[in-house]
C-alpha cells in the first residue's frame, strides 16, 4: 500500500508540474486555476444556480464565493436573483466571460496536442486506457461512458488471457491452469479460424478495453459461446449483455441452430446473464480443477 501511495503522490506532482497548474497563471492567462474551473463549468450551458455549481465543482461555499466575486469585478459573469426562486442566484457568462472560455479552451487544446504529439497510435490508446482505467478505479468518472463493441485488433488477444489469468485470480483465487486455459482456447480460435463461422468481440469504454467475448464453431450445426469476461471496474454499465447478444446475433446470422456454452456454478452474474439471454441449464458436474473444487454447468439456447 505505501508504494502504491507514494507513486501515485509522485505522479501527482510530476502531472501538475506538466499542465503548469501552480503557475500564477493558468495557461498563460491572468486566471487561477479554480477561476479557470469554474469558468468552464459555467460555459457548459446557459445559466447555473449557485448552489447546483457548488455541488458540481465540490467546492467550498466561501471559496466559490471568493473565486465568483473575482470574476464579477473582472467582469466575466453576472449574478442575478433566479427567475424561479427568489432566495437563490443564478450565475452566468457575460460576453468576455465566454471570450475567456474560449481563449482557456483553444489554450488548453493546444497544449495537450503539443504534449501527444510525439506518441505513437499504440502509445495514444495505451495512455487513454490507462486514463479512463484511473478515472473507473478511483470511481471518478461521473458522466456518461462512451461505449462501444468492436471486433479484434493486434494485442487483444494476448489481453483476454492476461486480463481472464489476472480477475479469475485475484476474485476467485484461480490458479494459473485456468490462464492456460483460455491460452489454449484463444490459440484454437485463431488457428482454426473460419470467417463466417467464428468471431470475437472486445467492449471498450471511453476508448479502453473492458470485456471480450468469443463465438467458436462447436459443429456444424451448434455454435460455443466462449470467455466471456467484463472487468470489475466496467460492471453494472450492461457490457456483459451487449457481448452475449453480440455472439448469438451472429450465430444466428451464421445459421446455426443452437448455441451451448460452459460455466460454473459460482460465475453468479454471469449465469444471470445467460439466463437473461433464454439459456436453458442442461447439465451439471462436480470437478477439480484451477485449485478448486467446483460444479461445472453446461447451458443451451435454440437459435431457431
Amino acid at each position: 500500500m505505501s508504494t502504491a501511495i507514494s507513486r501515485i503522490r509522485s505522479f501527482n506532482r510530476s502531472w501538475t508540474e506538466v499542465l503548469g497548474l501552480l503557475d500564477q497563471g493558468l495557461l498563460k492567462t491572468e486566471h487561477t486555476l479554480a477561476e479557470a474551473r469554474v469558468i468552464f463549468e459555467l460555459a457548459q450551458k446557459d445559466h447555473w444556480e449557485r448552489l447546483e455549481l457548488k455541488n458540481r465543482l465540490d467546492m467550498d461555499h466561501s471559496q466559490l464565493s471568493r473565486v465568483l466575486g473575482s470574476l464579477e469585478e473582472k467582469g466575466l459573469v453576472q449574478l442575478e436573483k433566479s427567475p424561479t426562486d427568489g432566495r437563490a442566484l443564478t450565475v452566468t457568462l457575460t460576453a468576455r466571460g465566454e471570450q475567456a472560455f474560449a481563449t482557456l479552451d483553444q489554450r488548453s487544446e493546444d497544449q495537450i496536442t503539443e504534449l501527444i504529439a510525439p506518441l505513437t497510435d499504440d502509445q495514444r490508446a495505451v495512455l487513454l486506457e490507462a486514463m479512463t482505467m484511473i478515472e473507473s478505479l478511483l470511481g471518478q468518472a461521473n458522466r456518461e461512458r462512451g461505449i462501444s463493441v468492436r471486433g479484434l485488433r493486434p494485442g487483444d488477444m494476448g489481453w483476454v488471457v492476461q486480463r481472464h489469468g489476472a480477475i479469475y485470480a485475484d476474485e476467485y483465487g484461480w490458479d494459473d491452469e485456468f490462464e492456460g486455459l483460455v491460452a489454449r482456447i484463444v490459440a484454437d480460435y485463431h488457428q482454426n479460424l473460419k470467417p463466417g463461422r467464428a468471431n470475437a468481440w472486445i467492449a471498450e469504454v471511453d476508448g479502453a478495453r473492458a470485456g471480450c467475448v468469443f463465438c467458436c464453431e462447436r459443429d456444424t450445426e451448434t455454435a460455443q459461446l466462449r470467455i466471456l469476461l467484463v472487468e470489475p471496474w466496467a460492471r453494472g454499465l450492461g457490457l456483459g449483455t451487449q457481448l452475449v447478444d453480440q455472439c448469438i446475433g451472429f450465430a444466428k446470422d451464421a445459421d446455426y441452430s443452437k448455441m451451448t456454452l460452459w460455466t460454473n456454478d459460482i460465475l453468479v452474474s454471469a449465469r444471470r446473464i445467460y439466463e437473461a439471454a433464454g439459456f436453458q441449464l442442461v447439465e451439471e458436474e462436480n470437478h477439480h480443477s484451477f485449485g478448486h473444487d467446483l460444479v461445472g454447468q453446461n447451458w443451451t439456447l435454440d437459435l431457431r
